[in-house]
């Protein structure tokens, strides 16, 4: 790979944290969506939806953040109803995190606008370029889970010595 390949690709990965907001495509840029979820809100609830109830601990470690920081986007979750702290179903000391109701209607309708935007942009795309551009994503999605698995491991040991 090249310096210039590399820059290409830092480039459009900015652009696309631009587009993060798909469903903010076209005239639903400038309608408000009643019930839209905070972004940390969004993704702390789809590894929740996706694992079943967490901890604090466990949702820091799958997003490589302090806890201190899922601390206070969990206490906004708390707040606005969306999540609700429960005994750890499997019998641990942590309480854990799980969806209420409330949230997971909310959940399912910010997900629904997201896709729709999704759905706007690729509408003229051959289903051959959709294919790859998704596994071309989850590749890369991959890449990085590894090395940050690697990184968590690396600081683990070097904190034990």
């Amino acid at each position: 790979m090249t310096d210039e390949e590399i820059g290409r690709i830092e480039q459009e990965m900015m652009t696309l944290g631009r587009h993060a907001s798909l469903g903010a495509i076209g005239d639903c840029a400038r309608q408000p969506v009643a019930g839209r979820l905070e972004r940390s809100a969004y993704i702390l609830m789809s590894r929740i939806e996706a694992s079943g109830p967490l901890s604090i601990g466990q949702l820091a470690d799958a997003f490589g953040l302090d806890t201190s920081t899922i601390n206070r986007q969990t206490a906004a979750m708390l707040r606005a109803g969306l999540v609700e702290r429960i005994p750890d179903p499997d019998g641990g000391l942590a309480r854990k995190f799980r969806i209420t109701p409330e949230g997971l209607t909310r959940l399912h309708h910010h997900r629904a606008w997201l896709t729709r935007g999704l759905e706007r942009v690729l509408e003229d795309w051959e289903e051959a370029d959709i294919r790859a551009l998704a596994d071309t994503i989850a590749h890369f999605n991959e890449s990085v889970d590894r090395l940050q698995r690697r990184s968590r491991a690396a600081e683990d040991t070097a904190a034990g010595e």
